[in-house]
């Protein structure tokens, strides 16, 4: 019984840690987002803004790809 109790703790504590993480990534994107639009709307943009737009998008799809297998994880179990 000890030995059940000690495997579902150690599965909720897996669960928790990893929907930390998709809620960190999923806020990091919410707030690319708003660095994204921020810039995007500027009707003249410097090339280094030019470059941080490119940089938000890798960042963003990173981080979707994380989420993803994070998701196919929990499912998968």
């Amino acid at each position: 019984m000890s030995e059940n109790n000690d495997e579902l703790i150690k599965a909720q504590n897996e669960l928790i840690g990893i929907l930390f993480e998709i809620i960190k990534r999923l806020q990091s994107n919410n707030d690319l987002d708003a660095e994204y639009f921020k810039i995007i709307s500027k009707k003249i943009r410097t090339e280094n803004q030019n470059l941080r737009l490119e940089q938000i998008t890798k960042e963003r799809e990173e981080n979707a790809e994380i989420v993803s297998r994070l998701l196919k994880q929990i499912e998968s179990n």
